[in-house]
This record gives C-alpha cells, structure tokens and sequence, in this order.
C-alpha cells in the first residue's frame, strides 16, 4: 500500500533520512519507535510533504508521490496526524473535523466518525482549544480520516496523553484499520502502545530503519535497548 524507496531528507547541509527503506501492507499497523532526534518525525513530515525530501521515491497503492505536494498527497490518500495536534483551537469540533473534508469531495461528516468517537459528537459545538490533550488528539484523527485516507500517519500521538487514554487510543486505531480498511504508520517512543497496537515494529537510528520484528515474534527488551538513552 506504500513504498518508500531510497528515502532521503535534509536540512541545508544536514543530512537527516538517507537511502531509507519502507514497505507497508494494506491493512497493516506499523510502529516506527525510536529516540529523539533519530528521524522519526522528519521521516513523518516527508512522508506526507511537509518537509520535502531530497532524493528516493515514495508511492502509495502503485502511485508516485514524489513530486505532489502535501495537499495533493492528502488528496491521493495520505491522512496525516501530526506530532502536538495542531487542531485549530477557535473552530468548534465540527468545523475542525470539516476541513478534512475538502480533499475527500464529502460535504457532510460521515456518521462512522461520530461512532469511532462519540465525545466528538457530544462537544461538537465546543471550541478545540477547550478540549483536553486526549480529546484533541481523538478530534485530529477524525480531522485526519474526514480526508478518506489510504495510509494514516501518526506522529508520536501518545505524547501528551494519560496512561488509560493511550491503552484506549490503540484499540481504537486497531477498529479503525479494522473498519475502514487502511494501513496506519504510526511514530512512537511509548513501547507498551506499540505492543499492543502494531502489526510490525521497526527501529530508526540516524534517519535509517535498523531493526525490524513482527509484534508476535518481538524482542521487547532488544527494542527497549534501542530506546535507551
């Protein structure tokens, strides 16, 4: 469903990503863990755009990206959940939710967002800001999949959250895949929500993917070495 080959990303002279390599199926949940400062989020911002990349190719369901930009790339089927959210606090949950609209042609909410988080439903005249960081991270996945994603991204999104809201988190990123037939790539220093969320688990270390396991067959204290600071 995406492939990333021979991926590179640099700031001026600094080389963050190089020659990275990245496949995820359909219907898959793949974690990228690893420290900060290692490339996760830069990998994430890349992925959907907004940082653009200086080499490598990137193709979603057979279909190069490289060369749209990040609205065409949300157009294409990426949906992107960026690391603190970044909802807009003035605009009630409704309105936040309908700006994803736009890329997906709809001009209603689709019900099924409302049931994935019935909060949503319930503060949908609330302003963003007021919600709580659990709650605003609830309202950018719904913004994020108001687009009609193929791939949704999510970059680091237990930051911020209570222990019981993450455990809730993941099962709800399960469903999501589950109902709405999409891979999800999601960026991530918390391993208890990557064991009990993905598919697979991969290890970025200076911008490059160095290890790799199955959730089932996961070496939890190998990967935890790699999050050691």
């Amino acid at each position: 469903m995406l492939s990333v080959k021979n991926h590179s990303v640099a700031y001026g002279q600094s080389t963050i990503i190089e020659g990275l390599n990245l496949d995820v199926d359909k219907n898959e949940i793949v974690a990228v863990v690893g420290r900060n400062g290692m490339g996760k989020s830069t990998l994430m911002r890349s992925l959907v755009g907004m940082t653009a990349s200086k080499g490598g190719e990137v193709s979603l369901d057979g279909t190069d990206l490289s060369k749209l930009k990040s609205f065409e790339r949300v157009r294409a089927g990426i949906g992107f959940v960026p690391q603190g959210r970044m909802i807009f606090p003035t605009l009630t949950v409704k309105e936040n939710i309908e700006t994803g609209l736009a890329a997906s042609g709809e001009k209603t909410i689709p019900e099924d967002l409302y049931e994935l988080f019935p909060v949503l439903k319930e503060m949908q005249h609330r302003r963003g800001g007021n919600l709580s960081g659990g709650q605003q991270q609830q309202l950018a996945i719904a913004r994020a999949l108001a687009t009609n994603p193929k791939v949704l991204l999510l970059d680091e999104p237990t930051e911020g959250i209570q222990p019981n809201i993450i455990q809730e988190l993941g099962r709800t990123l399960k469903r999501i895949r589950d109902e709405r037939n999409l891979s999800i790539v999601v960026s991530e220093q918390v391993l208890s929500f990557v064991m009990d969320t993905a598919d697979r688990i991969l290890v970025i270390e200076k911008g490059d993917i160095v290890h790799e396991e199955s959730r089932q067959e996961a070496d939890q204290e190998k990967i935890a070495s790699y999050l050691a600071v």
